[in-house]
């Protein structure tokens, strides 16, 4: 029975409207008796959901805004007010209707996401085309995605090229041109192009099963504000009970002590902060920023010191192979074809460039490497075709007792100054050449700097593993206030942790792999998402799916707005509540007016925080060039 009220409370609230429409009309036409009767039956139709919100949240041992309409009801009624029960009831459960609606449309974010979901996938099993439903897809699917088709999984291309809308994943409206072995995300669509992809991740394993949940988790999570109102309203609610009892003591008029009841109901301060909270978490999703949860968007707006790693932050992460320098007479192919098989156990972007290269030049990677360690900062080792390569920068050099002769090291210099990163490759102890790799500045980088620090950011530093010279330039270029070299992981760790105990809400951004402990250590952890890596996604409390600084700009502000929202809606909703309680007692309020200014108040935060799903955070044209001029 309950469960087919509260599915048919929109008709009970179309109903006693039709039944309000009656008794005016009955009150016109002089029928007074019926009118009497018409609206002591809209009271108890419309009351029936209140009345049984109320007897569940008694039973829960709670003081909800239903009971307290409810012993507003129950005391119009018993003093012959039905006008004012009629009404009240009324306003309430439309109230509650306008509210759902307008709640439905604050997660308009994360419902766009939902519906975007691929359905349906294009599979070759056995040599035949078959479509499936994506749920019956399975890892090592060949799957094929022609035009205008939804990717159903996320994999790796494997015949074909593609123009390629991201917007679900990253929130960039742009479309990316997609290649032989690039990777492609479930829910991104094929604007136009052909692309037959190996199955890597299927079902809730993907990237945007991912994005989903972690939206819905986040929408779901409480901001300090909303926790603590809803303490709050724990006290607060049976305060006006008891409040509205004096106010019957003192004034011997039970009218007032019910209307002191009806217009105390703290809905909307109860209301004001989850909603906005839910709207800046689904303009998060939807501009590519998953910020995990309300308390992250609360810390994150009082982020005063931006903390970044260097490669794949600040610049692209899409390092070059500038030069090869050997040494001793040793070919360049041969120690490029060592260097790269050496590096495939490594997932750093300097290492994986070296391989792309000696794929680039078709050279054969051989047998895997034997005994293979990454050293976190430093480098690796690795034993190749029964050679011992060490490959990395001076500190690991220095910690194998890798002679460096001064040749050497000036060339290494030389290569640091120009803007590279000098990379050494020693085999069996000797230093046999150096690998020069240059990584670009972030084309986003000058101007999202500029504003985070217009929006309130003090200080923004940068940490890295490379050489001093490399970023020099780079901090130089953005005009960072201080910047430290040649870092192991811990290094920044400790730095982190040093910034922090002197008072400064730190922001960590990284890559989300050697970045990781930094990035948890932080009061709020950013991963440039890369697509979505797993790490980043575990590790961070904010996550740029498209890899962009702009989002980052973007999400600082967004958490200003957010927070600010909720204020706003804080005060207003305690504002309204003090002039309506001031109106009851100075007699100019009454039940039915009260109630109607009540249910608009709560109407009102809601539509402020809807807002935020408009919110846009725009770099202006001046701000830009100001900025790129200065650097």
């Amino acid at each position: 029975m309950i469960r087919y009220i509260n599915k048919h409370k929109n008709h009970i609230t179309a109903i006693s409207a039709i039944l309000l429409v009656l008794a005016i009309i009955t009150h016109i036409t002089g029928y007074h008796g019926l009118r009497h009767g018409i609206l002591l039956a809209a009271t108890i139709f419309a009351g029936i959901p209140i009345f049984i919100k109320a007897f569940q949240a008694l039973r829960m041992k709670a003081f909800s805004i239903e009971l307290l309409v409810t012993i507003a009801v129950i005391g119009a009624i018993f003093i012959g007010e039905y006008v004012e029960s009629a009404v009240v009831t009324y306003l309430f459960l439309f109230g509650d209707y306008l509210e759902a609606r307008t709640l439905e449309r604050t997660r308009s974010s994360l419902k766009d996401l939902v519906d975007m979901a691929p359905q349906e996938a294009t599979v070759v099993r056995d040599g035949d085309q078959m479509t499936l439903l994506v749920e019956n897809v399975v890892e090592g699917d060949h799957v094929i995605i022609r035009s205008g088709g939804k990717i159903p999984v996320d994999g790796k291309i494997i015949t074909g090229q593609a123009s390629l809308n991201e917007a679900a994943v990253t929130g960039e409206s742009v479309p990316a041109t997609k290649k032989l072995d690039d990777n492609v995300f479930s829910g991104t669509i094929v604007d136009n192009g052909y692309i037959e992809v190996i199955a890597e991740k299927i079902g809730d394993d993907t990237t945007f099963a991912k994005i989903i949940e972690l939206v819905e988790e986040a929408q779901e999570s409480k901001s300090k504000t909303e926790k603590f109102l809803d303490k709050f309203a724990n006290i607060y609610t049976p305060a006006v009970v008891v409040l509205s009892v004096l106010v019957y003591v003192f004034t011997r008029d039970l009218h007032t002590a019910i209307t002191f009841l009806v217009v105390a109901c703290p809905g909307a301060l109860v209301i004001g902060a989850p909603v906005s909270n839910v709207a800046g978490i689904g303009n998060g999703a939807k501009n590519g920023v998953l910020v995990k949860g309300g308390e992250v968007m609360d810390k994150f707006a009082k982020v005063d010191t931006l903390v970044f790693d260097k490669t794949g932050t600040l610049t692209k992460g899409k390092p070059e192979l500038t030069d090869i320098h050997t040494f001793d007479k040793q070919d360049e192919n041969e120690l490029l074809r060592l260097v790269a098989q050496a590096e495939t156990i490594s997932e750093h972007h300097l290492g994986q460039t070296i391989v792309k290269e000696a794929k680039a030049r078709k050279l054969n990677s051989g047998e895997k490497p034997e005994d293979g360690e990454v050293i976190k900062g430093k480098g690796l080792r690795a034993n190749i075709e029964g050679k011992m390569l060490t490959i990395g920068n001076r500190k690991l050099m220095h910690a194998d007792n890798i002679d460096l002769p001064s040749e050497f090291a000036a060339y290494a210099i030389e290569r640091e100054t120009s803007g590279n990163t000098a990379i050494f490759a020693a085999v069996d102890g000797k230093v046999r050449g150096i690998f020069s790799i240059a990584d670009q500045i972030r084309d986003d980088a000058p101007a999202a700097l500029a504003e985070m620090r217009k929006n309130g950011i003090k200080k923004i530093i940068m940490l890295t593993g490379d050489n001093k010279h490399t970023a020099e330039l780079v901090a130089n270029q953005l005009d960072l206030d201080e910047f430290y070299t040649e870092l192991l992981p811990e290094d920044k760790v400790a730095y982190v942790k040093k910034l922090k105990e002197k008072g400064h809400v730190v922001a960590m951004a990284g890559d989300g792999i050697n970045d990781a402990p930094a990035i948890a250590t932080a009061d709020i952890g950013l991963a440039m998402g890369e697509g979505g890596t797993d790490i980043s996604m575990e590790t961070a409390d904010v996550v740029l799916m498209a890899d962009k600084l702009k989002q980052f700009s973007h999400a600082y502000s967004l958490s200003k707005a957010t927070i600010r929202n909720m204020k706003q809606n804080t005060f207003f909703a305690v504002g309204i509540v003090f002039v309506l309680l001031a109106g009851v007692l100075g007699g100019t309020v009454h039940l039915a007016s009260g109630m109607f200014i009540h249910e608009a108040s709560v109407l009102l935060v809601i539509l402020n925080a809807m807002r935020l799903i408009r919110f846009n955070h725009k770099n202006t044209k001046e701000d830009t060039t100001m900025q790129v001029a200065h650097a």
